[in-house]
């Protein structure tokens, strides 16, 4: 992505987070679910991953889930806890392991200082975090072997960069995130469904031309616009004080982003 395009997205996500996520601490700390973290290791790096399995009798998917701009939030570990709750097992890398204070992860930067080192991290780096926490989540003995990649914001652009990169995958589900560059898309093989938001012009503008993009390379680009919802609608959805667009379009995708995960089983 073009450093001022990257800039903008930074703004814009900036603008929309929530400055307390209790909530969804709180619904976590309420899950029957088992919950662990795992290091990750490969070259050299040791990436911290949230993993949340589900309670099911056989072999499930596994949904590679990548984090917003402000890092592993307490929203982003909900919302694992979530997709396992649906059946899958929900592997959330963080992206920023070993780059914070004293070598930490996310929590422990400041606010403004984890977007500001996530719109920094390197593509290369991302991309071979998320191949590492992918390879290590189709190795567990409970993973049936389906890989599905869904991102959101800054994860929601990487997710549709990882599908360039990663060739195995089920689907990849972008949300409000841009889409990569045009030559890069030659090389996606998995179907890729957008979810994005009717208030959310920057975003929003480069989706006519991506879908032109990818059906010229002849790819599946499914996308989907909620009318009313801003940027971040997923989160800002399930806050106490959501509005009642944002809940709409949040609860809409979930019901479209579970059929369509189902269908790929």
């Amino acid at each position: 992505m073009k450093p001022i395009a990257l800039l903008s997205l930074l703004v814009l996500c900036a603008a929309q987070i929530a400055s307390a996520q209790d909530w969804a601490r709180a619904a976590l700390q309420k899950s029957p679910r088992h919950a662990e973290w795992v290091t990750v290791k490969h070259d050299g790096r040791s990436v911290e991953t949230f993993v949340v399995y589900p309670e099911s009798k056989g072999k499930t998917p596994v949904v590679l889930i990548i984090h917003e701009i402000f890092g592993m939030t307490d929203w982003v570990q909900d919302l694992a806890d979530q997709v396992a709750a649906a059946g899958y097992i929900a592997v959330a890398p963080d992206l920023l392991s070993g780059m914070g204070p004293n070598g930490g992860r996310s929590s422990a930067f400041a606010e403004d200082k984890a977007r500001e080192t996530v719109s920094h991290l390197n593509p290369d780096q991302v991309t071979a975090d998320l191949n590492a926490a992918a390879d290590y989540a189709l190795k567990i003995p409970s993973a049936n072997g389906r890989l599905f990649v869904g991102g959101f914001c800054w994860g929601g652009g990487q997710t549709f960069r990882f599908a360039t990169n990663r060739g195995d995958l089920a689907a990849a589900f972008v949300f409000y995130g841009p889409p990569p560059d045009k030559d890069a898309m030659a090389r996606i093989k998995a179907p890729v469904y957008g979810f994005y938001a009717g208030n959310d012009a920057r975003i929003g503008a480069m989706i006519p031309d991506a879908v032109a993009q990818m059906k010229a390379a002849g790819k599946t680009y499914d996308v989907m616009t909620y009318e009313g919802a801003g940027h971040g609608f997923m989160r800002a959805g399930e806050a106490p004080d959501a509005n009642d667009a944002d809940k709409k379009a949040r609860a809409e995708s979930w019901a479209r982003w579970k059929s369509l995960m189902n269908g790929g089983k």
